[in-house]
């Protein structure tokens, strides 16, 4: 597997905010499959996967990223979309899609500008098991 265009799905997020971290372990208790990776925004791997597709890694620090192949999804696209990944009935959240995305974005960005205030910062990572590792960029 080539590191820089990985074969799985890729979802980069913020591992000192609280809710993001809250995020990530929602996704991975309603996964169907274990399809996703994680890594966090401010890892060498994720600044070298957002290089490789020439996204400069100082702007994302309130970002939500989903790396699909050489497809790259931000904010509410990327939280909207890793619903593909869930059962039923999360991949209702899929329909939000419709919703224009200036609008999606609007409030992700101001959830985002106030999440640490409203969710706190992570005072701890994810526990990760052995298996769960894997699921991890670093």
């Amino acid at each position: 597997m080539d590191l820089l265009q990985p074969s799985s799905p890729v979802l980069l997020f913020d591992g000192d905010c609280a809710f993001c971290n809250g995020w990530v372990r929602f996704i991975i208790e309603r996964e169907k499959a274990p399809a996703l990776k994680f890594g966090t925004l401010s890892s060498p791997m994720a600044q070298k996967l957002l290089e490789a597709r020439k996204i400069q890694p100082l702007d994302t620090p309130d970002s939500l990223i989903l790396l699909e192949g050489e497809r790259v999804f931000w904010w509410s696209s990327a939280a909207l979309r890793v619903a593909r990944y869930l059962r039923w009935p999360w991949r209702l959240a899929l329909l939000f899609l419709l919703v224009p995305r200036p609008l999606r974005d609007a409030i992700y960005r101001w959830v985002a500008r106030n999440r640490y205030r409203w969710f706190g910062r992570a005072s701890t990572c994810i526990a990760l098991t052995p298996h769960l590792q894997s699921r991890f960029l670093e």
